[in-house]
């Protein structure tokens, strides 16, 4: 069973990857991650660690606890 903090968090990093118009492809390239990581932390599938998790936040250029508003 998919844990649903994973969920939640893979969705609030499509919600800001969309909404800077990236594609997984774009997104994964500016973070240095394959595409199909991204994908899988999207998804809720893939659990992320904390590393990676400041990745994602520098990817985005903003803090990491940014990644965890809802």
């Amino acid at each position: 069973m998919k844990n649903e903090l994973q969920i939640k968090f893979g969705q609030r990093v499509r919600e800001l990857r969309k909404k800077r118009g990236w594609s997984q492809e774009e997104f994964a390239d500016k973070c240095g991650l394959d595409r199909t990581y991204v994908s899988g932390i999207e998804r809720g599938v893939r659990n992320p660690t904390l590393v990676v998790i400041g990745i994602l936040a520098t990817g985005f250029d903003i803090q990491v606890y940014d990644l965890f508003k809802p």
